[in-house]
């Protein structure tokens, strides 16, 4: 909980913070319902989503006789709550080798999450793990594996700047077989100026690893920036239809004041966040939990 509370600290003291202000010891009026959808699409929970939360709350008015807007607060929260999943386990059991294919857009902290992730199933869960540098285009997404790979003691299979990253999959797939390893983790290109490329090289690297490991990749995860709001959700249509994504990964909410994108996540995308980013540190990529994520946007001292 500690971390989700100091990795949610801006979005808390921002927007969120501003609803609890807002939801003193007053009337509930017209006012009331036009300042909170305005606090809370600015909190980039989206206007679809926030939507939902306004008519649910005001459906529990209603049926409850509230008066008092500072009735609301937990009110509010569990109809947050309520727009929430906790994340299925990732498919990454009962088979000799399971590959997670990670997708999402460049600057969006995909590779450092990528290093995250293979510590967690290196170190916590005591998987043998693997990495593959397919993101062929970037010299620096290879070389920022290799260190990170150094770091924390997972092999990354590479190849030269430039070269086909179907190949280097195939040769990540035939090793991380041969050599026993559990799980394999696949970077890729993240670029969208040129949809129909981008999703011609995800459907290839997906086929190539189908090839070696029948049904793979098992899971496909994307990264979200949460500093880019509703923009990572546009981004994130694109990627659903390329590459059949079956989760996210958020980045950088300790960066950002506007979390409430994670609710558009489940409520546009209908899908589950696995992880949360919340500091720079390789212990900080976290389990999404969502009664801790809805605790820490608000204070400590409001009641659900």
């Amino acid at each position: 909980m500690a971390i989700f509370r100091r990795g949610l600290s801006k979005t808390r003291q921002s927007f969120f913070g501003r609803i609890s202000q807002m939801l003193g010891n007053t009337e509930i009026a017209d006012d009331t319902w036009d300042d909170m959808e305005t606090l809370l699409i600015q909190a980039d929970v989206g206007f679809d989503t926030t939507v939902k939360v306004i008519d649910r709350l005001q459906a529990r008015v209603r049926a409850e006789g509230m008066t008092k807007a500072d009735q609301l607060q937990g009110a509010l929260k569990a109809a947050l709550a309520d727009l929430l999943e906790f994340p299925p386990t990732l498919d990454i059991a009962g088979r000799e080798l399971s590959i997670i294919l990670v997708v999402g857009v460049n600057g969006s902290g995909k590779t450092t999450s990528i290093a995250k992730l293979a510590h967690r199933l290196h170190n916590l869960s005591r998987r043998k793990v693997m990495i593959a540098a397919g993101d062929t285009f970037r010299a620096a997404a290879i070389e920022q594996l290799q260190t990170w790979g150094e770091r924390i003691d997972v092999p990354v299979v590479a190849n030269r700047p430039g070269s086909d990253p179907g190949a280097v999959v195939y040769d990540a797939t035939v090793a991380a077989k041969a050599r026993g390893y559990e799980i394999l983790i696949i970077d890729t290109a993240g670029r969208l100026q040129n949809n129909t490329n981008l999703m011609r090289e995800l459907t290839k690297i997906s086929e190539v690893s189908g090839k070696v490991v029948p049904g793979a990749p098992h899971e496909v995860l994307l990264v979200l920036d949460g500093t880019t709001g509703q923009n990572a959700i546009e981004q994130a249509k694109k990627f659903q239809e390329a590459s059949g994504v079956s989760g996210v990964i958020v980045t950088k909410l300790d960066s950002t004041a506007k979390g409430g994108m994670v609710f558009s996540i489940f409520n546009d995308l209908r899908l589950p966040v696995h992880y949360l980013g919340l500091g720079e540190s390789i212990d900080d990529l976290v389990l999404f939990t969502p009664e801790f994520f809805v605790d820490s946007l608000f204070d400590e001292e409001d009641e659900a």
